[in-house]
């Protein structure tokens, strides 16, 4: 009673009067939380609500323009200090700027000007203009000026390179990099390439993150060569899309499946086929690998059809081929540090089919692929296997952007039809010794080697590549 009577002479009337719902309780509290009662007239004088604050752009930054001036981009946009901000400026700031076509990429942020004042906001405008390029204006004062370039940015790189058996091989190769159709990690590119092998294609590329496949290609080409062995044209017209796996660097799987036409001795033949591979490379530096090893494997499935054969003029000439074929290829390659810079390689190589080939389709023995000492296209047939033993020396530090080194070699291998067996093959043998050449993306092999039983000539292979 008496705290009652204190709580009555300190506060004031209308406080004490509703002192009683504080001070106790009641049911419904202890049940759960429930909205309590009160008394409009005893709060109403002490309550007070804040109005709330209006955003307004306090500050503007434009980020990523090099031709255009930011005077233009805030044009565009319509956007000024001291303008209110609301919950669709950022959406329509960017709708402004991209409906006028002069950018490829638009993003609008929000950002607070202010850690004091919430209501300051600050627009930060990033554009991408795409290509640019600096052009001569003839005026002393300002004598350059950043523009748009109108046309692709296309690269054009020669191609070059000399292929044992087949000569030189000249042209360009145009390159149009994140195409804005493809998006960033693509290219298409454009070889046109003349002389021993001729050329016209187009070729995509992409790279995707975090998909099944994190490379794909496509393209579609057309090509004549002088095969080595017949003295024949081949010619081909090809489409083709492959796609590509890699873990861990060292490991890569790969499919393909592609149309072709072949056109040989006066007769086209048309086949599909579809194939795949495995490839384990260990190998940091290709050109001087030491401690590594180096695999392949591949299976290709081809169908021919079963339309009717040719007719030659020549009984002995290619009549065409029918049915479907199978096609395996084993690439075996391991290198061995020895002293100093010096490394041992060894390899193995061979490719089969289940039953005979077409002539364009048969491998070939000879030339710096396979067997050194002999001319490329010295023999064909079904299946072919070769081996090689190589002492590789370095004469320069690895890390020097030319890399100058000698190797000794030893190769052996020979090629044979369906029906015959290895173990009654004799393999042909080929001794000698190459200098080579590798600087960023030139390449260069000069070989000389002994054929036994044949003659001693030189190969020379090497390539520009980018």
């Amino acid at each position: 009673m008496w705290g009652t009577i204190l709580v009555a002479l300190l506060l004031p009337a209308d406080i004490a009067r509703s002192s009683h719902h504080v001070a106790r309780p009641t049911h419904n509290v202890a049940q759960g939380f429930q909205p309590c009662e009160r008394d409009s007239d005893s709060l109403a004088p002490h309550q007070t609500t804040a109005a709330p604050q209006t955003e307004t752009v306090a500050a503007i930054q434009v980020q990523g323009n090099t031709a255009t001036p930011d005077e233009e981009v805030l044009r565009l946009a319509d956007v000024r200090t001291g303008m209110a901000f609301d919950d669709t400026t950022v959406d329509a700031v960017a709708g402004r700027l991209r409906s006028a076509k002069r950018f490829e990429r638009v993003e609008v942020r929000k950002r607070f000007a202010s850690i004091a004042d919430s209501s300051q906001i600050m627009l930060v405008i990033i554009v991408d203009e795409g290509p640019v390029k600096i052009v001569m204006t003839g005026d002393p004062d300002r004598p350059t000026r950043v523009v748009r370039k109108r046309l692709p940015n296309l690269l054009i790189l020669p191609i070059l390179r000399h292929e044992d058996g087949y000569g030189l091989t000249y042209g360009a190769r145009l390159t149009l990099p994140d195409p804005k159709w493809m998006g960033k990690r693509s290219r298409v590119t454009f070889p046109l390439s003349w002389g021993g092998t001729r050329r016209a294609a187009i070729d995509l590329e992409k790279r995707v993150d975090g998909g099944m496949l994190d490379r794909v290609t496509a393209g579609a080409e057309i090509s004549r060569k002088t095969d080595p062995f017949f003295q024949e044209d081949d010619d081909r017209a090809r489409v083709f899309v492959r796609g590509e796996r890699e873990f861990g660097r060292v490991l890569r799987l790969g499919a393909i499946t592609a149309w072709e036409r072949a056109s040989f001795q006066g007769v086209a033949d048309q086949f599909e086929h579809v194939g795949g591979d495995v490839v384990l490379d260990t190998r940091v530096d290709p050109v001087l690998a030491r401690n590594a090893v180096y695999g392949r494997a591949a299976f290709e499935h081809l169908r021919f059809g079963d339309g009717p054969l040719a007719t030659p003029v020549d009984p002995a000439r290619y009549a065409g081929y029918q049915g479907s074929v199978n096609r395996t290829e084993l690439d075996g390659r391991g290198y061995l540090g020895l002293i100093g810079q010096a490394v041992l390689a060894g390899r193995v190589l061979r490719e089969d089919s289940d039953r005979s080939l077409p002539p364009y389709l048969r491998p070939e023995l000879g030339g710096l692929s396979n067997l050194r000492g002999f001319a490329a296209g010295t023999a064909v047939g079904d299946t072919l296997v070769s081996m090689s033993a190589e002492v590789i020396l370095p004469l320069t530090s690895p890390i020097k952007l030319l890399k100058l080194g000698v190797t000794a070699f030893a190769d052996r291998g020979t090629v044979y039809n369906k029906g015959e067996r290895f173990s009654d093959q004799t393999l042909l043998e080929g001794y000698g010794g190459s200098v080579w050449f590798a600087a960023a993306f030139f390449r260069l092999n000069i070989a000389v080697a002994h054929g036994k039983g044949a003659s001693t000539r030189a190969h020379v292979g090497g390539n520009i590549t980018f």
